[in-house]
């Protein structure tokens, strides 16, 4: 087993870690729109928070010996139903024509509150 850290303060305190690796089989954790220093990514804005998930989300799948096309599934949780397109835009960038089962699903809350997006995704390596 393989597993690797995006540095975010939380995976140390909750114990978790971003990524693993079994065999051929990748799982992200659920991935907050973090900055390198903790900070949160682009309060304001749902599109940009998406986008800074998915680059951490596939740095950690990189890390671990795959790309984006290995991605079989993604989860996005949303605290408001009203994101769905502006985060379903930002999955699409990525995702378009490799086409993993995804859902969205709407939630209460996140850990943070100015958190409006949270990704997980799991891959298959093929090759």
């Amino acid at each position: 087993m393989q597993k690797v850290s995006s540095g975010s303060p939380y995976e140390a305190s909750i114990g978790f870690s971003r990524a693993i690796r079994v065999g051929d089989r990748i799982m992200v954790s659920g991935t907050a729109p973090l900055n390198p220093d903790g900070t949160s990514h682009a309060p304001d804005d749902v599109y940009l928070q998406a986008k800074r998930c998915l680059e951490i989300i596939l740095k950690a799948i990189h890390d671990l010996g795959g790309t984006a096309d290995d991605v079989v599934r993604t989860r996005m949780y949303l605290v408001s139903a009203e994101d769905w397109l502006a985060v379903g835009q930002a999955h699409g960038e990525v995702f378009a024509n490799i086409r993993p089962v995804a859902t969205q699903v709407v939630v209460a809350g996140l850990l943070r509150p100015e958190w409006r997006i949270e990704m997980e995704a799991e891959a298959i390596i093929s090759r």
